[in-house]
């Protein structure tokens, strides 16, 4: 089943082309991030699971902000991912894969996106059915030169990378032909945030909607 939920994720992403992954410390500032991304013209985010507002910020964007596909970020156990889903997410994101995290997914009626970072671990999830995988950390793994190197012996795999993408390399990666969108959180910004400045976090959605894959 998650082979099937898994490329419909990729789809969706490919849709989306930039995903706002977004670690929110306040709950209260969600639902108004969320709308001044979907005014910007980004429809799919992921909040991460590093504070503890992260579940309650799942909630309400999953209630209050409808036409946003919310999903979570930084699983790293099922538990994780129970209370999640539990929150209303539409889909789950890892940075890496675990055995129990593969098992648990299997239950899952919502989409997963593991994460790999060499070429055995993508090789590992293929052989699952896995064929649109998070590439995290993407800098530090190796940037575009290492994603562009996998293209062509795993021509069957695409990659959303993570971890140091921004708005001065998102397209280098978006031109890749294995590369299905890119996430970051370069389009809600720490400064704008605690600001509340919604009308610059729209301008900054408006400007990442721009990119789009290259046919």
């Amino acid at each position: 089943m998650q082979a099937k939920l898994n490329g419909a994720l990729g789809e969706a992403l490919k849709a989306a082309t930039v995903v706002p992954v977004l670690t929110i410390e306040d709950a209260g500032d969600g639902v108004e991030i969320a709308r001044a991304l979907h005014k910007g013209g980004l429809n799919l985010i992921e909040i991460t699971l590093r504070t503890p507002a992260a579940a309650e910020v799942i909630r309400r964007i999953s209630t209050q902000v409808r036409e946003v596909n919310v999903g979570a970020g930084t699983v790293l156990d099922p538990d994780d991912a129970a209370k999640a889903i539990a929150a209303g997410a539409r889909f789950i994101v890892s940075p890496g894969m675990t055995p129990r995290l593969l098992e648990a997914a299997e239950t899952w009626q919502i989409p997963y996106l593991p994460g790999a970072a060499t070429a055995s671990e993508a090789m590992a999830l293929a052989d699952l059915g896995y064929r649109v995988l998070k590439f995290f950390p993407a800098l530090p793994a190796g940037g575009v030169t290492y994603l562009k190197a996998l293209a062509a012996p795993l021509p069957g795999v695409m990659f959303c990378p993570t971890g140091g993408v921004d708005a001065g390399n998102a397209a280098d990666f978006l031109a890749l032909p294995n590369v299905v969108a890119v996430g970051g959180s370069w389009v809600a910004p720490e400064k704008e945030v605690r600001a509340k400045d919604w009308l610059a976090i729209s301008a900054l959605a408006h400007q990442a909607a721009g990119l789009r894959i290259k046919d």
